[in-house]
């Protein structure tokens, strides 16, 4: 073997392909067969096309790259460590997937900087991509001028038949082509296999005309493995196509260069093997050690670092002649990229005495997002079309639609997932954002994946979701969440916060807004409910609080969440009158009473206290951490039942009357 015979542009794109192999089978875990595969398109994009700066990842008008299909990351970290970045040395490299390691077996873009978004669930990388391109395209509209396009990048995505098969990526492309995104360029690897083989066993339709339908502008290279010349004329095509976002079929062989398993499932998902990779070094040529990189390749590569300054240097004096000209809106940019809130936003939240009228949460969910939105331009979001329900219409801003992207009330459809994901696509832009997406809290069961990504990719969501319990009514089981506040409670990171009144609703929000790195879900009743006596904004950062006392100590405490609150306070005034000392906490969030210090739970909760009820309009799972052996729960651990929402809370036991016999029970 001669190679020397290579071209430049093939020993770029084997040294993609060999640092995939070589990482895995080090590893002896992850999928090869992608990056061998893509490896053409990938070089094509990242060398002609892309405009980045490998020394600054977090330069704002940077191209953004997202691998949907997250388990061929080892192209996404061969790429961050052939262009220069920090993030991806040679020794992170032959670290892939072990213990600290910052190349995981899919891509997190906590952990990796160069990686945008945590992709591995597949489709939801490509409606990440329509997250972005959202983002892109309302920044875009918001802040250029005339005579200053600041904002103006593109989102490149590489998909795999994976993404094209779940139907999450159908829910987010068909929104980007409503949209018309013209900046969202998506490169789908067509290689016809899957983990189970061919993909011809389960997945014959056509991708293009389908896309085609959705509106997107479609393409097809018909040899991605070696016509790089048809793979860029196809994206500056893709680029001349404004009003609509991009689908660019690159048709691939899986694997390629291994001459005994390209183009099978053999290559998808495991290692090659010390045999097939000797072979593959025979076959395409390689004469190179494991993890040794010809210089050529490495040194073209690394002109990335000179060409990203040089972007980011022409971008900055373009700012600095934008901050002249238009002071104001340069310092709101500014001031949003540094996830810096605006001094004193938190008065803009709206404040209830017991004399103020009583409401659904749901409402006054609503009124504080309009308080909050004159005061944080940032805030963005829609509903799974249920805005007249969720209350999440934003008055007089505007639908964000194709043409009027400066708009901030996104018509998600009936799109849970796509949603969810598209919402976590904004947070992560990095421009300061905060997106919130709203649904019925039972629905969180379509989107369960995409809140728990925005957990784990740290995206500071806002998750809305009202009709938190069988107290909605008529509508019956197939509507009334049940376990679904248990089970979101499971997820690490995610702040879970059910509120009693319009003051904790406002609490709630604080928090939420607060934290740009942890996503927050609020569960908000359909019912009117009271404004509380001795409810506060600022308690529920702490997760839990006295919300009525007794002197002394306690003979028992009676714990509630959202509308129970009410119930425990009534129940309480019953058993103080028969001589009972009870005390009454509102416990609106699990997480951040978790969180704080030792003698502050004890104060809320002492040990010596052992005789607790928790009252909850939803399972008893989990409650057992709280009112421990000797305590009890008022809770539902069956379905809910369609009937008005007053008789349904009645039959479950949600009465006061039943609170105090049960408070006796415990009491003994």
């Amino acid at each position: 073997m001669v190679v020397a015979t290579q071209s430049l542009e093939e020993l770029c794109i084997n040294s993609i392909r060999f640092l995939a192999i070589d990482a895995v089978e080090k590893a002896k875990s992850g999928h090869p067969g992608l990056p061998m595969g893509a490896a053409p398109m990938a070089f094509v994009l990242w060398d002609k096309f892309m405009r980045y700066n490998p020394k600054n990842p977090k330069w704002l008008n940077r191209d953004r790259f997202v691998l949907s299909a997250g388990h061929g990351c080892m192209l996404h970290y061969a790429l961050l460590h052939l262009t220069g970045y920090n993030s991806v040395s040679i020794d992170d490299i032959k670290q892939f997937r072990q213990w600290g390691s910052k190349t995981p077996g899919h891509p997190e873009n906590h952990i990796t900087e160069g990686i945008e978004v945590t992709t591995g669930p597949l489709g939801q990388g490509i409606a990440n991509g329509v997250g972005l391109a959202v983002a892109e395209a309302h920044l875009a509209a918001t802040f250029n001028k005339p005579d200053c396009q600041l904002i103006d990048q593109y989102t490149y995505v590489i998909l795999g038949d994976g993404c094209n098969m779940e139907g999450i990526s159908g829910e987010a492309c068909s929104l980007a082509g409503h949209w018309g995104l013209g900046k969202l360029i998506a490169l789908y690897d067509d290689n016809h296999i899957s983990i189970d083989g061919s993909t011809d066993i389960a997945f014959t339709e056509d991708v293009s005309k389908r896309f085609e339908a959705y509106g997107w502008h479609v393409q097809h290279v018909e040899n991605g493995n070696t016509d790089l010349d048809s793979i860029a004329k196809a994206i500056e095509a893709a680029k001349a196509v404004t009003d609509k976002p991009s689908l660019i079929k690159v048709t691939t062989t899986i694997g390629y260069g291994s001459p005994n398993k390209a183009n099978s499932h053999d290559v998808h998902g495991a290692a090659l093997g010390a045999d097939e990779v000797k072979a593959t070094r025979e076959h395409l040529g390689w004469e190179y050690a494991p993890f040794d990189l010809p210089a050529d390749a490495l040194a073209h590569f690394r002109k990335a670092v000179d060409r990203g300054a040089s972007y980011e240097a022409e971008w900055n004096e373009l700012f600095a002649q934008y901050k002249t000209k238009y002071p104001e809106d340069a310092a709101l940019l500014e001031r949003m990229i540094s996830g810096k809130l605006p001094d004193g936003w938190d008065k803009a939240l709206p404040t209830y005495t017991p004399e103020s009228k009583k409401d659904a949460t749901r409402n006054q969910s609503g009124a504080t997002l309009n308080a909050i939105a004159g005061v944080l331009p940032e805030l963005i979001g829609g509903s799974a079309d249920l805005a007249p329900s969720n209350k999440t219409l934003l008055k007089g801003l505007g639908d964000f639609q194709k043409g009027q992207y400066e708009n901030r009330n996104v018509r998600f459809g009936v799109r849970e997932h796509g949603m969810g994901a598209i919402c976590n696509g904004m947070a992560l832009h990095g421009s300061g954002l905060i997106p919130y997406g709203a649904t019925f809290l039972v629905f969180t069961d379509y989107m369960r994946n995409a809140i728990r990504i925005s957990a784990l990719a740290e995206a500071g969501v806002i998750w809305v979701m009202t009709h938190d319990s069988v107290a909605l009514g008529e509508d019956g089981p197939t509507h009334q969440p049940v376990e679904h506040i248990a089970s979101l409670r499971l997820i690490p990171n995610l702040i879970v916060i059910r509120p009693a009144d319009g003051n904790e609703t406002s609490g709630a929000y604080k928090v939420a807004v607060e934290n740009r790195h942890r996503p927050t879900l609020l569960a908000l009743s359909r019912q009117g409910l009271p404004n509380l006596a001795g409810s506060s904004i600022d308690a529920v950062a702490k997760g839990a609080y006295i919300v009525s006392d007794c002197d002394g100590n306690p003979d028992i405490i009676l714990i509630g969440t959202g509308s129970e609150v009410e119930l425990c306070l009534n129940a309480a005034e019953v058993l103080t009158g028969e001589g009972k000392k009870v005390r009454v906490v509102s416990m609106p969030t699990w997480e951040l009473f978790e969180e704080q210090d030792a003698a502050y739970k004890e104060s809320v909760l002492p040990k010596a206290v052992k005789k607790r009820l928790a009252v909850e309009a939803g399972t008893s799972f989990g409650w057992c951490r709280y009112v421990g052996d000797e305590g009890a729960s008022v809770s539902i651990d069956t379905f809910g039942a369609s009937a008005p929402g007053g008789v349904v809370l009645k039959e479950f036991g949600y009465t006061v009357e039943n609170v105090v016999a049960k408070a006796k029970e415990v009491l003994g």
